[in-house]
């Protein structure tokens, strides 16, 4: 057995992260910037959950989505910060609901109305390629599939795309019924 040595760490601040260790570029595979569930936690709630507080929560995790699970654990949809929206809460207080019992799959992005893209498109494509994907489609994030389409492998991110790459990336989100709705309701003067 080898004898090792510890010694005090008093002069040492550091702490590594991997992105320090890659040059990468807009050019750059795809897969680099991969959150792949096979290597990470995917980062879900319950839609049961109520959604009062999981905005709060969130922020404070620097999470700006979670993928939404039934009580099986199995997906159901994903919840965004956009989503917990004060207006989508509003929407549904105004249809009658108590906002202490509205739950995240109430404002959650159904599975049916999520986008996503394939395993093997990803292995051919570089990051510019997603990120022209993500701005055609005014997606901030997007689900990555595996080869047999029925299971859900990973997830890109543009803000940690934009960030790891140090460029601003600008994504128009696409209106929904909700902003539409709000815009040519205004009150009377």
């Amino acid at each position: 057995m080898r004898h090792l040595n510890l010694f005090a760490v008093k002069g040492v601040a550091h702490l590594v992260h991997p992105d320090e260790f890659h040059e990468l570029t807009p050019m750059s595979s795809a897969m680099d910037f991969f959150t792949d569930f096979k290597k990470h936690l995917p980062l879900t709630i319950e839609g049961s959950s109520p959604a009062e507080n999981v905005e709060h929560l969130m922020r404070k995790a620097h999470v700006k989505l979670k993928l939404v699970v039934d009580h099986a654990n199995e997906f159901i949809g994903t919840i965004s910060l956009e989503d917990l929206d004060e207006q989508h809460f509003m929407a549904l207080v105004a249809q009658g609901h108590s906002r202490t019992d509205i739950q995240v799959a109430d404002l959650m992005r159904p599975k049916a109305d999520i986008m996503a893209l394939s395993l093997s498109d990803l292995e051919e494509a570089t990051i510019s390629d997603v990120i022209r994907a993500l701005q055609l489609k005014g997606q901030q994030h997007c689900l990555v599939v595996d080869h047999t389409g029925t299971q859900i492998r990973g997830l890109i991110s543009a803000s940690d795309v934009a960030r790891r790459l140090r460029i601003p990336i600008q994504i128009e989100r696409v209106p929904t019924f909700v902003d539409i709705f709000s815009s040519i309701r205004r009150p009377a003067a």
